[in-house]
């Protein structure tokens, strides 16, 4: 008798309600359910996170989607929003405070060339800019050129002075990774490293067409910045204590996923590699999106 009084306990609180004891256990069994599924989505935001440790919450999405479709196991984006923010796994922005253009020289400045223009192709049109990364006590400096069609980086160098030599080690690299032998158009800030006779000569001996911002204006590189942001923030690279030389080595690891496993929703959600190997306008997949809170989930 003692083993029938939770049941007939079960049963009465049922009844109050209006349920059958058969409806609280489907609901325990759901419950239940939903335990798993959302461990498993957990589980997979933490491996993709080994790769891409910054990744924003959109790009989860499309990835977990694709990997749990066999599993029956589907979620829309606003349940992964509320089940990362519950776990606190949110990625907030972080905001630039160091410049490193220095656009007041002497030296030749370009016309924009790449105002209005659509890009239709790989290695049409190159994008270049510099970015920080804080070392203890001093600065390292990221420079990368990558490729507007398909957001691959080309080429990058990193060092700790803002010379041009690490620009023009960035440009060589990238020439000597090309795929295609069109035309090109190299975009950049007005820099002093990009108006510098050395890497003015090592373009037009490469045959590539220079073109440069006219105002000042960082919306005119805009995919450039974009693209800093994104290797700095999704790869945990604002700053670093490992030293340069193991700084360096972090930064290597982190361009290769960057090309090899990041999504990009505006190459229809292809990665760079994958992108730089198409021959037709992509489609672009990313909306704008109002939410409640500031998190960064990128929309490149």
């Amino acid at each position: 008798m003692k083993e029938d009084f939770p049941h007939l306990g079960i049963a009465v609180l049922c009844g109050l309600f209006g349920k059958t004891r058969h409806a609280y256990y489907d609901f325990l069994w759901r419950k239940e359910s939903n335990l798993i599924k959302e461990d498993i989505i957990l589980q997979e935001v933490i491996a993709i996170r080994k790769e891409l440790p910054r990744v924003g919450t959109r790009k989860l999405h499309y990835l977990i989607q694709n990997k749990l479709r066999s599993h029956e196991i589907s979620f829309g984006r606003d349940y992964l929003f509320d089940l990362l923010s519950e776990h606190k796994l949110l990625i907030r922005q972080r905001r630039r405070n160091v410049v490193t253009t220095n656009s007041r020289n002497w030296m030749r400045k370009y016309s924009n060339l790449v105002k209005n223009l659509v890009v239709t192709r790989p290695e049409q049109v190159w994008v270049s800019d510099i970015t920080y990364i804080r070392l203890g006590n001093q600065w390292g400096y990221l420079s990368l050129i990558t490729d507007a069609y398909s957001r691959k980086i080309m080429g990058y160098c990193f060092r700790e002075d803002l010379s041009a030599d690490g620009c023009i080690e960035a440009l060589n690299m990238a020439v000597n990774n090309r795929l295609y032998y069109e035309s090109i158009i190299h975009h950049s800030d007005r820099g002093s490293q990009y108006c510098s006779h050395k890497y003015v000569d090592l373009l037009l001996s490469n045959n590539i067409a220079i073109s440069m911002t006219e105002k000042g204006d960082p919306y005119e590189n805009a995919m450039a910045e974009r693209v800093n942001g994104i290797i700095k923030m999704e790869f945990n690279l604002y700053e670093s204590t490992l030293g340069f030389d193991q700084t360096k080595i972090k930064i290597n690891n982190s361009i290769k996923s960057y090309n090899e496993l990041r999504p990009h929703a505006s190459c229809d959600y292809l990665t760079p590699n994958a992108a730089h190997l198409q021959s037709e306008k992509l489609k672009k997949r990313w909306k704008n999106y109002n939410r409640s809170f500031n998190y960064q989930n990128s929309l490149v």
